[in-house]
C-alpha cells in the first residue's frame, strides 16, 4: 500500500505557470517561462529580427512613394480641372474686351448689347458647371437664405418679400446663401 503522505508530494511533470497581467476570458492570460533545456539561437533571432526590419523599413519606403504619387496625381487632376474652366471663360474675356472698346466709342446701345451678352455667356457657363440660383419665392429658409431684416408688410410673416444679394448653390452646396428681406407682418 503506498503511503498518503508520499501521494500528496509528488507533482506533475509541467513547467510552473506565471502570471503576466490582467485575466483574459476563462483561461487567463498567462505565459509558460521558457525551460532551461531549450537554448536560445541568438544568431537566428538576430536575423528574424533584422528580415524584420528590413521588411518595415521597405513598407514605410512604399508607403511614402505611395504618398507622394497620390500628392502629385490630386495636383495634376485639379490643374486640369482649373485648366478645363478658365478655356471655357476665354470667350467671355473676349466679350468684355468688345464691350469695353464699344463703350470708349460711346456707342451705349453696343455697350449695353455687349454687356449682356457677356452675362449670359457666363451664367450658360456656370450652369453648365452645376451653378443654380437659390429660390427666394414663399417662405424664409435658413438653410439657404440669410435675413437682413425684417419689416412690416401686407405679406405673410417669415416670407421673402425682397432680395438683396442673389444666392447659388453648386450641386447641394451652398456657395453663398441669398440675402434677404423677410415680412415680420402687418405693424400693429
Amino acid at each position: 500500500m503506498t503511503d498518503p503522505s508520499k501521494r500528496q508530494t509528488e507533482a506533475p511533470a509541467q513547467p510552473p505557470v506565471r502570471d503576466s497581467g490582467p485575466v483574459e476570458g476563462a483561461r487567463g492570460n498567462r505565459e509558460v517561462p521558457p525551460t532551461a533545456s531549450a537554448p536560445l539561437d541568438v544568431d537566428a533571432l538576430q536575423a528574424d529580427r533584422d528580415q524584420l526590419f528590413d521588411r518595415l523599413q521597405r513598407l514605410a519606403a512604399e508607403f511614402d512613394n505611395f504618398r507622394k504619387r497620390n500628392a502629385r496625381e490630386q495636383a495634376a487632376f485639379a490643374e486640369r480641372a482649373n485648366e478645363r474652366l478658365v478655356k471655357d471663360l476665354i470667350p467671355i474675356l473676349d466679350d468684355l474686351g468688345r464691350a469695353l472698346e464699344a463703350a470708349s466709342e460711346h456707342q451705349e446701345g453696343q455697350v449695353e448689347d455687349g454687356v449682356r451678352l457677356v452675362h449670359r455667356s457666363l451664367a450658360d457657363l456656370l450652369q453648365k458647371q452645376g451653378l443654380t440660383e437659390i429660390e427666394t419665392d414663399g417662405k424664409f429658409d435658413p438653410h439657404v437664405h440669410e435675413a437682413l431684416l425684417s419689416q412690416p408688410s401686407e405679406a405673410e410673416e417669415g416670407s421673402v418679400i425682397e432680395v438683396v444679394q442673389k444666392g447659388y448653390r453648386l450641386g447641394d452646396k451652398v456657395l453663398r446663401p441669398a440675402r434677404v428681406v423677410i415680412a415680420a407682418g402687418p405693424e400693429a
